[in-house]
């Protein structure tokens, strides 16, 4: 059984089942269909599968670094579903999230909203019953219209996403707008960031770690990274540091609510 994003699915055997069916033709066509809107016809970054796969693999790390910590994902705490099941949620929300993308740049994630309920209803059936389906695809749903600013996550897996969509923030990743010239703020700040780590924190369960070649990049971590984490939900787990490298030395910056 394939499984065309890498996602460690360890012993979830549902979240198995689930990605055997992610060759999706539907959902690789959008995929690639969101890249051309994004990269080919307005010069953005990759929104396609890559981008996909950075984003789920963050989200389900960060996810299993709370309930590792006895954080209960809102699932299992409202509706008495399981911790395997929140990380079938946080992995297709991060799946889909973009798939309005698309369409149209300015409200892609109500765009997102029917094409990945469609999606969905096919790959959901297989592993649970009709009730079941129903709640996946409703927070799913919660997830990928929470993703972006300024609507603020009513669950802690829409929160994780939120934030794993922030964290696809490498240099290569603003390598397309930057050798087009675009050297604005945004793609000269995102050019700086050398490496993005997700480990486990000491005294909050998640530590978000960046390191950049020059300060430059420090408008990408606070204005774009710190505004979303503030704004998810799951702030209070969250701790941010950036070690910002200035010649032969470095300083680190740390953020905390």
């Amino acid at each position: 059984m394939s499984n065309i994003l890498s996602i460690p699915v360890r012993e979830n055997y549902k979240l198995g089942t689930v990605l055997g069916f992610a060759d999706d033709v539907e959902l690789q066509t959008l995929w690639r269909c969101s890249n051309m809107m994004a990269v080919d016809r307005l010069g953005y970054n990759d929104h396609g599968p890559v981008h996909m796969k950075i984003v789920a693999n963050g989200a389900l790390k960060m996810l299993r670094l709370l309930t590792g910590r006895g954080i209960e994902p809102s699932i299992k705490k409202d509706y008495g579903m399981s911790v395997e099941d929140a990380e079938i949620v946080v992995v297709l929300a991060s799946m889909m999230h973009d798939l309005g993308m698309a369409i149209v740049r300015d409200d892609h994630e109500f765009f997102s909203v029917p094409l990945a309920l469609r999606i969905l209803g096919r790959l959901l059936p297989p592993v649970y019953s009709m009730e079941e389906a129903t709640i996946i695809s409703s927070e799913v749903v919660h997830a990928i219209v929470s993703h972006h600013a300024p609507r603020r996550p009513l669950t802690v897996e829409a929160g994780i996403v939120k934030v794993a969509d922030t964290l696809d923030m490498e240099k290569g990743r603003a390598r397309i707008p930057y050798e087009a010239g675009r050297m604005g703020i945004h793609s000269v700040s995102a050019i700086a960031i050398e490496e993005v780590r997700i480990e486990e924190g000491d005294e909050k369960p998640i530590k978000i770690h960046i390191e950049m070649s020059n300060p430059a990049g420090i408008f990408q971590v606070d204005n774009l990274l710190w505004t979303k984490i503030k704004e998810s939900g799951i702030e209070d787990y969250v701790h941010l540091e950036a070690l910002i490298k200035e010649g032969e030395k470095s300083r680190l910056v740390a953020f905390d609510v």
